[in-house]
């Protein structure tokens, strides 16, 4: 289980789904300066989304590895983030040519002294923080898009879907019990290689709160209520995984790890993207 490597005959897919309601208007740390929680996650999307792009080019051009999906969900309803489509493959999004953007970075010299640094991003995605905070209405379209790739026969034996969800607050159209379960039918569709993995990862501007990044076990989350709801609706990562979140963890972690962090900083969430999307073997 979990062992199939990704190929043009065996692509895998990857789905982002970003809260972008009213509270993703908050000012966040980044390592560039402050920004919106809605700015960083867009900016840090952006950049996993030319990554993969990155991995699956060749010297014949962009070869099929990843299925692509970014969804959104505000007050202004649940929408596809790239184009019209809820599904791209990483060719079709290497052809739809990004507006770049520039943004001033400050870089300390081992001296001391600071420069400034003019870069240019790519810009699939852009910020936007509006309303409520539908997120039971994005699982069921998550868990729609997931059901329908796996029932595909041509993904019959590819690695399962990866999805990764991105939050800073709680659900304002379901309860708790509403979200285990959706989340469970997520994680439940699947291919021969496994099941659905489901990361979820809260963002916060207290960079002072407690973090917890890949928990082993719900006792590492004390009685915090909304990190073990964030806990019960995520999966249980496989041992492909395992090394990375060790080395991350210094080594003082012992596996399964769930896939899920609460509170974590942008630097985190990047890891975490990172972990659950990059690393995966690629042929």
């Amino acid at each position: 289980m979990y062992s199939q490597s990704i190929t043009r005959t065996h692509r895998t897919l990857i789905v982002l789904a970003l809260d972008r309601s009213g509270s993703m208007c908050e000012q966040i740390e980044t390592p560039d300066g402050p920004r919106t929680k809605a700015e960083a996650v867009c900016e840090i999307a952006n950049s996993l989304l030319f990554e993969l792009i990155e991995r699956a080019r060749r010297s014949d051009g962009v070869r099929d590895y990843y299925d692509i999906a970014a969804i959104g969900y505000s007050g202004a309803g649940i929408e596809p983030l790239l184009t019209e489509k809820w599904l791209l493959s990483v060719s079709e999004l290497a052809q739809d040519e990004p507006r770049y953007t520039e943004r001033l970075t400050i870089h300390t010299l081992p001296d001391g002294t600071q420069s400034l640094h003019r870069i240019k991003r790519p810009e699939w995605i852009r910020p936007n923080a509006a309303g409520e905070t539908p997120m039971y209405a994005l699982f069921c379209q998550v868990h729609d898009l997931v059901k329908a790739w796996c029932s595909d026969p041509r993904n019959r034996e590819s690695f399962p879907p990866v999805v990764f969800h991105i939050t800073d607050g709680e659900a304002s159209d379901s309860s708790p019990d509403d979200l285990r379960e959706i989340c469970r039918a997520i994680r439940e569709e699947g291919t021969q290689d496994g099941n659905t993995l489901l990361l979820n990862c809260h963002l916060t501007s207290h960079t002072l709160n407690p973090r917890i990044l890949f928990p082993s076990g719900i006792e590492e989350l004390n009685e915090n209520r909304y990190a073990r709801l964030l806990y019960d609706c995520s999966s249980e990562l496989p041992a492909v995984f395992e090394q990375e979140i060790c080395r991350l963890k210094g080594n003082s972690g012992r596996g399964p790890f769930r896939g899920m962090s609460y509170n974590c900083s942008t630097q985190e969430l990047i890891t975490l993207l990172n972990i659950g999307s990059i690393s995966l073997p690629v042929y």
